[in-house]
């Protein structure tokens, strides 16, 4: 058997985060729309979560912040001049379009991309497809960046395939990994990718939210990928309507288990029966469902209990659920974890984070990171200049506070100060993260 480890890589959060409500169906984000955040406790929440995975022995990399305001982008609508010039316009013409261009969202490096580890693809290297993001406009400026930053960080095309990005239009929407949860009897070994989709690009949608991820962009995917066995499930209906815009927000799974509350998938036995079918010869799938009538989908939500982490710390047999603070404040939905870990069931262990910053945006603990199945070779050809040690921890957290702001309104991102500072910020962390010149478009001149 090949040793593999999962890694993961989290997304650094960037100096313009704020509460600007930009995603239709984020609960939390459209909740807490317009309130002031805390760009410098959020990069330290951050940060402090990575080197918590870092320190229970799981390889942990960073993923830098992309340029925000993106000047190139309100370029492109008309807007000339000086780069202040541009934001001062943009914001007084087309303020939309600004907020769309200030947003911080790649912190959330779940949606980066979709990864097939070097087990199940058909060439023996490691896929990644970068998403498209194209359902929300200020989303759907992150693909490019993402690239370039993956490409960084796994450099070797030997072992690695960076693709591009899906066409960007409605009949291949793709949301990356937050749809994405593969299942195997160790990380080494071939698994089952399980791509859950909310629509199908052809047929109609009617629901108060839209429907993120298509069907065919998952089959695009698992094409490109050649990725081996995999299952297409579709998301729950009533859970889209509910408010979990992606599926990592009622799901989660690692190795042989998948967790998952019961109104995740629309055929939920259809579902686990696929699952086991693609999973013969290979391991015994594990399910453990949360029932509605144990938590209730709007406490699923507000606790994030499925967008936690689900992973198999070194030396231990069970799995450990690493939840954010919401889940143990929220009666039900502790009560409900510390019930699964008191259970002979495979999850062992609930720890609690604060990313309360995150949350507040609609983000989680699981959102945050992007997850990497890597063997011993690939893990030493990934760019080690970008994982997380004791000393870039150390290094990162006095970068983000001596740069970051600690009280930012959406009305603030209109300041060209902030451009200023954010820039200054970038630049001082392609030097820390050995990025070189021209990793970011201010860079190039």
């Amino acid at each position: 058997m090949t040793h593999a480890v999962e890694a993961n890589a989290d997304g650094l959060i960037g100096p313009t985060h704020s509460y600007a409500g930009l995603s239709p169906g984020n609960l939390a984000s459209s909740l807490n729309r317009g309130e002031a955040s805390n760009p410098r406790a959020a990069v330290l929440q951050g940060l402090d979560k990575m080197k918590r995975l870092a320190d229970l022995g799981l390889p942990q990399f960073v993923l830098p912040p992309h340029e925000r305001p993106n000047i190139p982008f309100l370029r492109t609508l008309g807007f000339a001049g000086s780069d202040d010039q541009v934001l001062e316009r943009a914001w007084t013409d087309a303020p939309s379009f600004a907020a769309a261009a200030c947003s911080a969202s790649p912190m959330w490096a779940a949606n980066a991309a979709t990864v097939t580890p070097s087990a199940d693809s058909a060439d023996g290297r490691v896929h990644f497809t970068p998403a498209n993001l194209h359902t929300n406009l200020h989303r759907s400026l992150e693909h490019e960046q993402t690239k370039r930053a993956l490409n960084a960080l796994f450099p070797d095309p030997d072992r690695f395939a960076v693709h591009d990005a899906l066409s960007s239009v409605a009949h291949l929407a793709d949301e990356g990994a937050a749809n994405h949860v593969r299942l195997c009897r160790d990380h080494g070994e071939p698994g089952v990718n399980l791509l859950v989709w909310g629509r199908e690009a052809f047929q109609p949608w009617e629901g108060p939210f839209p429907a993120r991820q298509t069907r065919e962009a998952c089959d695009a995917v698992v094409r490109r990928h050649g990725m081996g066995r995999s299952v297409l499930a579709q998301q729950g209906r009533a859970a889209i309507a509910g408010g979990t815009f992606h599926n990592d927000v009622v799901c989660v799974g690692s190795l042989d288990t998948l967790f998952h509350h019961e109104l995740a998938f629309e055929d939920t036995d259809g579902t686990r029966d696929t699952i086991r079918r693609a999973a013969e010869g290979l391991f015994d799938p594990i399910f453990v469902e949360v029932a509605l009538s144990d938590l209730a989908l709007a406490d699923a939500i507000s606790s994030y209990l499925f967008n936690s982490m689900l992973v198999r710390v070194p030396g231990e047999d069970r799995l450990t659920l690493i939840c954010p603070t919401e889940t143990r404040d929220n009666p039900r939905a502790h009560a409900v974890a510390e019930g699964v870990a008191s259970s002979n069931g495979p999850i062992g262990r609930v720890d609690y984070v604060d990313v309360r910053q995150s949350m507040r945006n609609g983000g989680g603990p699981a959102c945050l990171r992007l997850r990497v199945v890597l063997t011993d070779a690939e893990l030493a050809a990934a760019n080690a200049a970008m994982r997380l040690t004791d000393e870039l921890h150390g290094a990162l957290s006095v970068w983000g506070a001596t740069w970051y702001r600690d009280r930012l309104t959406p009305a603030d991102l209109a300041d060209p100060q902030l451009l200023v500072e954010s820039r200054g910020a970038l630049d001082e962390l392609t030097q820390i993260l050995g990025l070189g010149g021209g990793f970011y478009p201010f860079q190039r001149g």
